[in-house]
């Protein structure tokens, strides 16, 4: 909150012309290199102008206000005698055509400041954007043959897991319809994915690859920045020892090697490529374009460099584009994070700070984090 203050006190600083020509430099450089300051600078121009405009209505208005009280005090014009509530309702019925005029120029003024900061941040347009969420088929399990021999192991095998999990005797079978994927964000059983892949979501269970159904539940969702927040509730969750990479807050670089792993379909998939804009669809600020391969189910896939941290969230393709693929900056993960602890309940939510992956190849990056990341499967 106060480094918000602080930047608003330079935006302010830098459109009045108070800033020193040094300091002018570095902040015109920031602008170039920051689109979130390049915005507030823009908006708060506009927000002065607004200002601006309605101080000079107003100016008129007393202007003429003063000028026929003037008038009609010399009896150069004819009006009422201006005295008690005479002299309001006179003033009222004098000028409301003028107040009514202001005001519509003050309305004026306002929407087109609307639509002004509209096109500036882009609301997404879904006819143009593709959401990762996957559509998730019932596979119909086959009868186990008793008379092969391995069948009937497999069928003992299931027996025993059935009795160590006696809960999974009274659990509804659930058939889940959509998804996509997540990844762990503490050992605790917090998994980080897209808000839109659990919209509308009646019961939720994530699930890795070859392994059991385990259920959860939402306990953060943001639905502006598309991030929402899971706890791993089933008893059958074993906790890991630690997570191996870490949440890199400033994001990465343009042309920086990127590479993510999701669930577009029932075991996990590789896909790598690189960061090819900051911003997003239509300048998004929110987000940043990526060049990957991404199919549905890929919402809530993790963006990773070569030093093993997430640097973004996998959320949408652009259906009028070839390759134009969006992922929600890092930041927001931490955020949305922050915004968890106060909550007093996940005060003791502790994410990753250092990834241990560094110096590691690819192939035994991708080994580790493969054991993190989660289908998640909506109903």
């Amino acid at each position: 909150m106060i480094e918000d203050i602080k930047i608003l006190e330079a935006v302010e600083r830098y459109i009045s012309g108070q800033m020193t020509p040094d300091e002018r430099v570095y902040f015109e450089g920031l602008r170039k290199s920051n689109p979130e300051i390049d915005q507030m600078v823009v908006e708060h121009t506009f927000f002065l102008q607004q200002m601006n405009r309605f101080d000079e209505v107003r100016k008129i208005k007393s202007t003429l206000n003063e000028t026929h009280i003037h008038l009609a005090e010399k009896g150069l014009i004819k009006s009422p005698r201006l005295r008690g509530k005479a002299k309001v309702v006179y003033l009222y019925n004098r000028y409301k055509r003028v107040a009514s005029i202001a005001a519509t120029i003050a309305g004026i003024t306002a929407l087109t400041i609307s639509i002004l900061v509209s096109s500036i941040t882009p609301a997404r347009q879904k006819t143009e954007i593709d959401y990762l969420r996957g559509e998730i088929k019932t596979i119909k399990k086959q009868n186990i043959d008793i008379k092969n021999e391995t069948s009937r192991q497999a069928m003992e095998i299931n027996n025993v897991k059935k009795d160590i999990y006696s809960d999974e005797k009274s659990r509804p079978v659930i058939t889940y319809k959509t998804g996509g994927t997540g990844f762990l964000v503490d050992v605790k059983g917090y998994i980080v994915t897209n808000a839109h892949v659990v919209e509308n979501a009646k019961n939720i269970a994530v699930q890795k690859s070859g392994e059991e159904d385990l259920s959860a539940a939402i306990v953060y969702k943001d639905i502006q920045r598309d991030i929402a927040i899971l706890k791993i509730t089933d008893k059958a969750y074993k906790t890991p020892a630690s997570i191996p990479y870490a949440i890199k807050r400033s994001g990465g670089d343009i042309a920086e090697p990127i590479y993510t792993l999701g669930y577009p379909r029932t075991d996990i998939v590789y896909g790598e490529g690189y960061l090819s804009a900051s911003t997003g669809f239509n300048g998004d600020t929110l987000s940043c374009q990526i060049t990957v391969p991404a199919n549905r189910g890929n919402s809530g896939s993790p963006i990773l460099n070569r030093n093993g941290e997430i640097i973004g969230i996998l959320n949408a393709k652009q259906n009028t584009a070839e390759g134009a693929v969006f992922a929600i900056h890092s930041k927001y993960i931490i955020d949305a994070l922050a915004e968890l602890h106060r909550d007093t309940t996940y005060r003791n939510v502790k994410t990753p700070t250092s990834s241990t992956l560094k110096g590691t190849d690819r192939m035994q990056q991708v080994k580790k984090i493969s054991d993190y990341v989660y289908m998640v499967k909506v109903d």
